[in-house]
């Protein structure tokens, strides 16, 4: 094996097992953070989901409920401008 060879293949060897101790740093680094992020975040996110789509839900429910009240509120006032007339009518027609 030529000096050139056998400084390659060091060179591959200290290569590989650099890759090796910074994959091994790199993963304890990590693992701390996906913890973090699997046991504390994701259910947190989760809790503030189901809040956000609970809280969207009563909101439909309420708007829906609102346009009732204000066709039911519009219907009111075409009866009461009805019916005040009809009493104005009844009254001027009676005299009082």
């Amino acid at each position: 094996m030529s000096d050139r060879e056998l400084l390659n293949a060091i060179s591959e060897m200290l290569d590989k097992k650099l890759d090796e101790k910074l994959d091994e740093k790199l993963d304890a680094r990590l693992k701390p953070i996906e913890d973090v992020l699997y046991n504390v975040i994701l259910p947190r996110l989760n809790t503030i989901e189901s809040c956000y789509l609970d809280t969207f839900e009563r909101y439909v429910r309420a708007t829906e409920r609102m346009e009732s009240a204000y066709d039911d509120v519009q219907l009111l006032k075409k009866v009461t401008t009805t019916h005040s007339q009809q009493i104005q009518e009844l009254q001027q027609a009676v005299g009082g």
